[in-house]
């Protein structure tokens, strides 16, 4: 069914410019007169992710109108200011603290069976691969083999948790949108926040040590094994930069990784 099919079907109004990626398309518009977004997959990784959005049925996440083959029809959000702006206001901290709770309303506890979903493990081949040619990518992958050959705390991850996935609902609550949908350790979810907003912020003088004491004082994972997620994090997230052809960003973003290894050694020393 195309979106136009769609869109009479599900009795929906345009209601602003579509969004047209490599991925999907995103369309803003009305559902029995409230706002919404329709999202149509044109990947894999979309449609695993409206799984999960489906499964989490508005615990912590936009809540899910209508779900049909590769459209998924969600409660639109809209935050001021925005978890980035408020970083670049110098909310930094208070940032991070929405995303950790963020997290854990993902990482929720909740009754029946868990969706299917790839394995984490899964996510890493790229790392693997670039571990070969040695130095950060290497030392990554060799703590991203120790963390998922000793999994803790498996469940239903949304795997990109940042400050443009988690916006505030109509009642201010927070809520992620755009899982990648995957099942494993729930550390590796507080990876990518310590990576965000942007790599000029993540890269500041303090900003690592300062963000991992936040996310440890708010209920994350202990500091030890939150660096090793990230460390593992920035590796792998390097090495699909460099897929891309992105070499400034990878070398850049293995910086990031060497950061945390240095923060992990002072710590265990």
């Amino acid at each position: 069914m195309n979106v136009t099919d769609l869109m009479r079907a599900w009795h929906l109004e345009p209601d602003g410019d579509a969004i047209h990626t490599f991925s999907s398309d995103v369309i803003p518009v009305r559902f029995g007169g409230q706002p919404a977004m329709l999202k149509v997959a044109r990947h894999d990784e979309e449609r695993r992710g409206h799984t999960l959005m489906a499964w989490l049925a508005g615990d912590g996440a936009a809540r899910v109108f209508r779900r049909g083959g590769a459209a998924l029809l969600m409660e639109r959000l809209g935050s001021t200011p925005t978890l980035s702006q408020m970083v670049e206001d110098g909310d930094d901290d208070d940032a991070t603290r929405v995303l950790v709770g963020a997290a854990q309303a993902v990482h929720r506890d909740r009754p029946g069976v868990w969706p299917e979903l790839p394995e984490l493990r899964t996510w890493f081949r790229s790392l693997e691969a670039s571990a070969a040619g040695g130095g950060a990518a290497a030392a990554a992958w060799a703590v991203a083999r120790s963390l998922l050959d000793d999994p803790q705390d498996v469940r239903p991850l949304h795997g990109d948790i940042h400050h443009g996935n988690v916006m505030a609902s109509a009642d201010r609550s927070w809520r992620v949108i755009d899982p990648k949908g995957l099942l494993g350790d729930s550390g590796y979810d507080y990876a990518n926040m310590l990576c965000n907003p942007l790599l000029d912020v993540a890269l500041s003088p303090g900003r690592l040590e300062r963000q991992v004491a936040v996310v440890v004082s708010a209920g994350g994972p202990e500091r030890a094994r939150l660096l090793s997620w990230v460390q593992a994090y920035t590796g792998l997230s390097a090495a699909w930069h460099a897929e891309s052809g992105e070499t400034v960003h990878a070398a850049r973003t293995l910086e990031l990784s060497r950061l945390a290894a240095g923060l992990l050694s002072a710590h265990r020393n």
